[in-house]
């Protein structure tokens, strides 16, 4: 079914040598649900499983959906306390026409809108979940990017006034409306981009389901997923996506990212932000401000999946009401910039 988006024939051959063990040569894929940016696809062969990570068909926005990019931080991070898939095969696209690389499957729950039966059934574990995750993410921002080769991957200041910019530009190329809160969210943003001490290796979009969870208690995290847009920076722009993606019981559910938060015994936002403060220092003083930040990048991402479903470039996957979750989103993220209305309150 998916012959054309993974070309195993080529692939497999081409794992097989570079992994010296012909039991990759013939493979067999399966689309793995959920991945509304990039598709992943795990690979079983004789000689194991791994997991296919390429760009949606169809045309890309500029910088978007860079595998080289995610195969990079991975490699850098994998001495480091930071649990990241190994990284077994990649291709800069003259192999199969994109970008794509192959890492090891790793075992673990992906959890999203419901736990696995069994697993984390009591408040304590639930509450747990969330310090496994505030944790790998302290542990992520503690890391030396130039200790782990990555000095240049980014700039180290500056992030929110480039995210602002960034995503502006992505709104105008992808929107097929006119959405006032989301034009009206990138003119205040603009106006007074979020700031704070940078020079951090930033996850880019660091949630409960891009990350493994070990399947034993107490909760561990087993790798974390998804660094398509890693980058150096603030470190408050990942607890401000963090926060966003937190929801709380008695909230809009949202459309294309789960909540499993929302479930009785999970900790409110202002939990996770006063551990990560706790365990980093940090100053979160701007803290609303990257949350309105992440209300306005998701917002375009909402819309860029809008556009490439209606193109027919996510392999048939469907997602629901997008477009009313594009002005949720935003008019989300304008309320927080209000005075008084601040993020993690519980």
């Amino acid at each position: 079914m998916y012959e054309n988006l993974t070309r195993l024939d080529l692939v497999g051959p081409a794992l097989a040598r570079a992994l010296g063990d012909p039991g990759w040569e013939r493979l067999e894929a399966l689309l793995v649900s959920g991945g509304k940016s990039n598709l992943t696809f795990e690979l079983t062969g004789d000689a194991g499983e791994a997991v296919l990570r390429r760009p949606p068909d169809g045309p890309l926005l500029p910088r978007a959906h860079d595998m080289a990019r995610e195969a990079r931080v991975q490699r850098a991070l994998a001495a480091t306390a930071v649990p990241v898939p190994a990284i077994l095969f990649e291709d800069v696209g003259g192999l199969i026409g994109v970008p794509f690389y192959v890492m090891e499957k790793v075992d673990g729950y992906v959890v999203r809108d419901a736990l696995p039966a069994g697993y984390a059934e009591s408040p304590q574990d639930r509450r747990a979940i969330a310090d496994v995750l505030v944790d790998t993410l302290a542990d992520l921002h503690a890391v030396d990017p130039a200790a782990v080769g990555l000095a240049g991957f980014g700039r180290p200041s500056g992030l929110g006034e480039r995210q602002v910019r960034r995503w502006s530009e992505q709104w105008e190329r992808s929107k097929n409306r006119d959405v006032p809160a989301v034009d009206e969210l990138a003119r205040r943003l603009s106006a007074d981009p979020p700031a704070g001490p940078g020079g951090a290796i930033v996850h880019g979009d660091f949630r409960i389901d891009n990350c493994l969870l070990a399947r034993q208690m107490p909760p561990a995290v087993a790798a974390v997923l998804d660094w398509e847009l890693a980058t150096l920076g603030e470190p408050l722009a990942d607890l401000g996506l963090l926060l966003f993606y937190w929801r709380q019981s008695g909230e809009a559910k949202p459309v294309l990212t789960p909540a499993p938060s929302m479930l009785p015994g999970f900790p409110p936002r202002s939990y996770l932000a006063e551990r990560y403060a706790r365990r980093t220092g940090a100053d979160l003083a701007d803290l609303p401000a990257w949350v309105a930040l992440a209300h306005f990048k998701c917002a375009v991402i909402a819309q860029g999946i809008a556009a490439r479903v209606q193109a027919g470039s996510m392999a048939g996957q469907e997602f629901g009401d997008i477009s009313g979750e594009v002005d949720r989103i935003a008019a989300d993220g304008l309320a927080l910039l209000t005075e008084g209305n601040r993020p993690g309150r519980p």
